[in-house]
């Protein structure tokens, strides 16, 4: 068994702890077992299909205990479930544990809401539009407690700072599991209708199928960001004094885009544009990629053609979206002086803006056939001293604020190894940020 640290295993054991007083019962309350039983079996099942096959966690069996039970006894439902549910890291039973117990708290918690705001009676007697206000409230607790779980462990376990590790937690949960939240109302209408709880497990069919055409989408983005891996390392062969480069600008699009507030779908998307920018110098003969000292006029002028070879390379990749725009402009300069088509300021997409910054940043930082690496705070004095003519000022600004705050560590994870750092060429080490790139 790998070893834990101490201070993970003290967090897991409050956790387990607050679990096993929610689950001790209320006085005058009688709970049905038959039900706590047929819902647990339930969600073992679901659990064991939606996590297996689909990937993922399966809410709704677990909401509708919420709303049908009293808060004790829906916490029991998902135990088994969570404790006999497939893990693929270790340590396997730690993290079984830990799940029981976190899901157990969120139950528990969403069903206390629920109870405490009538929603028990508002389900018995199918009162609409009110049954969806405790609904509501509930769902809210249930993301409550497993956002402020979850960030504790990313904390704890991770070593995430705290004024980071519960940012985004509720807000990227609310909408899915909010359906989730949906189809439990439905199951527990039904369940205390007079069709009964037969009629109730229909509602989990639609949801299933919804998962699986989610599932397959997943699948098929999976799939693309391989294509993507292939790609890139298939330049970092051909440009093998770069080897790595690609990764770390994709590491520090997502840095400047996260400090300037954009949502984590543009995120990724930017960190996708860091990672193909230079996809298109797999068009560009490999001698002058690995060429030491200067370019000539007409060589520069072939290699300045990879940006429209790139966005020709992915142009057929969908959800990459405006990374498309970043590929082909990110060697554009705010001055209009760039290439391939001299645009300027604010024609320039913000992508491609971001994009430019985290190029010529890595390029100053990381050791090349005719440079030698340059300290990080060097690197961003260079590219304030440009910004303005080069780079887009406030990208700039955003990298000098992310990197103030989260030292620059990148991690590659190409799986080729890295070439050895050739020495500078003589009159090469104070390098600028427009000699910085290609």
């Amino acid at each position: 068994m790998e070893a834990v640290p101490a201070r993970v295993r003290a967090y897991v054991s409050c956790v387990v702890l607050g679990a096993l007083c929610c689950l001790l019962p209320l006085p005058g309350l009688r709970a049905p077992w038959w039900a706590v039983v047929l819902l647990a079996a339930l969600y073992a099942g679901c659990e064991h299909v939606v996590r297996r096959r689909l990937g993922g966690t399966f809410y709704p069996v677990l909401l509708a205990g919420a709303f049908l039970l009293p808060p004790p006894a829906a916490a029991l439902v998902p135990l088994p479930g969570a404790l006999l549910s497939h893990v693929d890291q270790r340590p396997r039973a730690l993290r079984r544990v830990w799940r029981a117990a976190e899901l157990a708290l969120a139950v528990w918690g969403a069903g206390s809401v629920h109870w405490a705001l009538g929603g028990r009676d508002a389900v018995v007697g199918c009162d609409f539009p009110y049954a969806l206000l405790p609904c509501a409230a509930a769902v809210l607790a249930f993301c409550g407690v497993l956002a402020l779980l979850d960030g504790g462990i990313l904390a704890v376990a991770d070593g995430v700072p705290v004024r980071r590790a519960w940012r985004g937690l509720l807000a990227r949960s609310l909408a899915p599991i909010g359906v989730h939240g949906l189809a439990g109302l439905m199951m527990a209408v039904l369940w205390r209708s007079p069709y009964g709880p037969v009629a109730a497990l229909l509602v989990l069919l639609p949801m299933c199928v919804s998962w699986w055409v989610f599932a397959q989408y997943h699948r098929e983005r999976a799939a693309h960001q391989a294509t993507i891996r292939a790609l890139v390392q298939a330049v970092d062969i051909k440009d093998g004094y770069t080897r790595g480069h690609s990764e770390r600008v994709g590491q520090a699009s997502v840095l400047i885009a996260r400090e300037l507030g954009m949502d984590d779908e543009r995120v990724e998307v930017l960190r996708f544009a860091g990672i193909l920018h230079d996809v298109g110098k797999l068009g560009v003969p490999t001698r002058l990629l690995r060429k030491d000292g200067p370019l000539t006029p007409e060589e520069r002028r072939i290699i300045e053609l990879h940006p429209e070879y790139g966005h020709e390379m992915v142009r057929g990749i969908s959800f990459l979206g405006e990374a498309r725009a970043a590929i082909l402009h990110h060697h554009e300069r705010i001055d209009g002086s760039g290439y391939p088509y001299g645009l300027a300021g604010a024609q320039i997409p913000e992508s491609a803006r971001v994009v430019a910054v985290a190029d010529a940043f890595d390029a100053m930082t990381s050791t090349r056939s005719y440079s030698r690496a340059r300290p990080v705070d060097t690197a961003l004095a260079e590219l304030r001293r440009c910004a303005g003519r080069q780079f887009d000022a406030g990208v700039v600004e955003a990298l000098v604020r992310a990197l103030a705050r989260d030292s620059w560590r990148p991690e590659v994870t190409a799986d080729s190894p890295p070439v050895p750092p050739a020495p500078p060429l003589p009159g090469t080490d104070r390098q600028s940020a427009e000699q910085a790139t290609r």
